[in-house]
């Protein structure tokens, strides 16, 4: 970025010519994912995930990105948005905070629903590794019918598949998923 001084990490006026997101559309088995970039276009961002510095990176990239999808999403009813494995690290929740920008009148953030059993680590892996490595997600309980899984970068889609099944054997129904970021997209 410019390196201008700013009240935030992140200049607006580099926030809007960096920072504008795109929606872009990727279909997991029956579910859509939606995100808002491609990877190459943040990685060195999402890179801070698990410092200091990636708690107010990724206020920034939701206020960008899913903060703006609120702002135009309306539904019949009250739905919720759950973060994938919203683990504590760096003394905050990267998904936590994507999944908190999403509240309006429709959307309603539920934090601690969606555990991974299995911590594997996924990050630089093949799609064979994560396959024999499931995450085995345990839902905890919420009155909610229909969600929005919120993750903050899909690769293979094998940990939003995982998500999605274990909320759909629990009687649960995935409208989609967000992301910020789609590896396969160039």
């Amino acid at each position: 970025m410019c390196e201008t001084p700013s009240w935030t990490h992140i200049c607006l006026a580099c926030q809007k010519l960096f920072l504008t997101p795109s929606l872009y559309e990727r279909k997991l088995k029956n579910t859509t994912v939606y995100s808002f970039y491609k990877y190459s276009e943040i990685k060195n961002l999402l890179y801070t995930k698990h410092t200091d510095l990636g708690f107010y990176i990724y206020t920034i990239l939701a206020q960008n990105s899913f903060k703006k999808f609120s702002e135009s999403f309306s539904y019949p009813h009250k739905i919720a948005s759950l973060g994938v494995d919203e683990d504590i690290k760096s003394g905050y929740s990267h998904t936590a905070i994507l999944s908190k920008s999403l509240r309006n009148n429709y959307i309603t953030p539920l934090y601690g629903k969606l555990h991974a059993i299995n911590k594997v680590k996924y990050s630089g892996k093949s799609k064979a590794y994560r396959l024999m490595h499931p995450r085995n997600f345990r839902v905890e309980k919420f009155s909610n019918d229909e969600v929005i899984v919120v993750d903050d970068i899909i690769t293979t889609g094998l940990t939003l598949s995982q998500a999605v099944d274990a909320l759909t054997y629990q009687g649960k129904e995935v409208l989609f998923c967000l992301t910020l970021a789609d590896a396969r997209l160039e």
